[in-house]
């Protein structure tokens, strides 16, 4: 029995090894802060929950969903872009199709339009799904680099004649994980030109969309003119809402784009259960305020952690978006080599910027899920032991 080849293509796990350091440190006790993964700590609101309670026990949502999502939940997902983006043009019936969360659908979208010799562009750093997928689907990633010096944005002067032209797929993440990074619509327009030139599907992974501070808006890329013509957007109601175990989002724009998705996923899978559908719209009826409570919780871990390590001499501003803090290790480490000192020396974890491509070398990522206490005891942790960017 063996493997198929494309698996020896495929890196190993990003959190494997310091997982197993991990789990000896906390058999022989040490008290572990975690702060690598994105996963919210906080409950789903409570709105949701009793929506989702009513559901199922309506027998009506016991049997198996409409592939493509209910039609209720479609027509709630268009209504939350035009009401969130002002975008007004999206049709239920083929510019929207329900999803198992982000990850899903991610995979699927290679799978609908990738084949073997095909390029895929996608950021370097970036979550890792969009390499693996391209390995899946038998294609070839080319990299963008997202350096600090350009907002973390990709320079498309980068990216050669011959790999354009056989490009696919171009995937942009903004509000971006794992640097915080965030896009505007000008650069958002230059992306849709270049997209129309080449004749390539642009993804947009607005997984963070909702996850914003100090009254910063990101936006949508469906807001640029002509987008329609060429982009597909990927929403999830993980982060925003809390609800990442509950895996339901939704993926909208070009007909085409939505038209290859849903083909594949007919075949894959069976759908949402239809009472996290009814869940799900409940929480697109989420109100600003009652979001905004949300949010403030994790605005008030930024600043801590940014404070925190400003006071250790990390040269760092707090970012606009995201769940997550991209800080630059000291000199003389690598991402990994740092990463373990921290588990080592302070009973720290956090991700190892270079897990999310070779361009993250030289960074580690700090996961804005645990309390403001847990927060400062890591800073406490890394002063005591002398850990100084410096």
């Amino acid at each position: 029995m063996h493997f198929a080849k494309r698996l020896e293509k495929i890196p190993p796990y990003l959190f494997a090894e310091i997982n197993r350091k991990r789990e000896k440190l906390v058999a022989e006790g040490v008290d572990i802060i975690n702060m690598a993964i994105g996963d919210p700590d906080k409950p789903t609101p409570a709105h949701i929950l009793q929506v989702m309670h009513k559901a199922i026990d309506d027998a009506t949502t016991h049997n198996y969903p409409p592939y493509e999502g209910m039609q209720e939940f479609r027509q709630a997902a268009a209504k939350w872009m035009e009401r969130r983006f002002g975008v007004t043009w999206l049709n239920p019936d083929t510019e929207v199709v329900a999803s198992i969360g982000s990850k899903e659908a991610i995979h699927n979208t290679f799978l609908a339009f990738v084949e073997a010799g095909d390029y895929t562009l996608i950021p370097d750093p970036g979550y890792p799904v969009y390499r693996t997928s391209t390995i899946f689907a038998d294609g070839e990633p080319f990299t963008m680099p997202l350096k600090a010096e350009n907002q973390f944005l990709p320079d498309l002067s980068l990216v050669p004649e011959e790999v354009a032209r056989k490009a696919k797929l171009l995937w942009i993440n903004y509000p971006n994980n794992p640097t915080g990074g965030v896009g505007t619509l000008e650069f958002f327009a230059e992306l849709v030109d270049f997209c129309k030139h080449y004749n390539i599907l642009l993804c947009h992974d607005n997984a963070y969309s909702e996850m914003a501070y100090d009254g910063y808006k990101p936006p949508s890329v469906l807001q640029v003119p002509g987008a329609k013509d060429i982009a597909i957007e990927f929403h999830s109601l993980s982060k925003s809402y809390n609800m990442t175990g509950w895996r339901v989002g939704f993926v909208v724009g070009n007909a085409l784009g939505i038209q290859g998705l849903r083909q594949v996923k007919t075949n894959v899978d069976s759908g949402v259960f239809k009472a996290i559908q009814k869940a799900a719209i409940a929480a697109y009826n989420t109100s600003d305020a009652e979001l905004q409570t949300l949010m403030s919780v994790y605005q008030n871990r930024r600043d801590t952690i940014v404070k925190g390590l400003q006071s250790l001499g990390w040269p760092i501003q707090p970012p606009k978006a995201t769940l997550y803090v991209w800080v630059p290790v000291p000199n003389g480490y690598t991402s990994a080599e740092f990463v373990n000192l921290l588990l080592d020396k302070c009973g720290i974890m956090v991700a190892p910027g270079s897990g999310y491509g070779a361009s993250g070398e030289g960074f580690f990522r700090i996961a804005l899920t645990i309390s403001e206490e847990r927060m400062l005891a890591a800073i406490g942790r890394m002063k005591d032991a002398g850990i100084h960017y410096f």
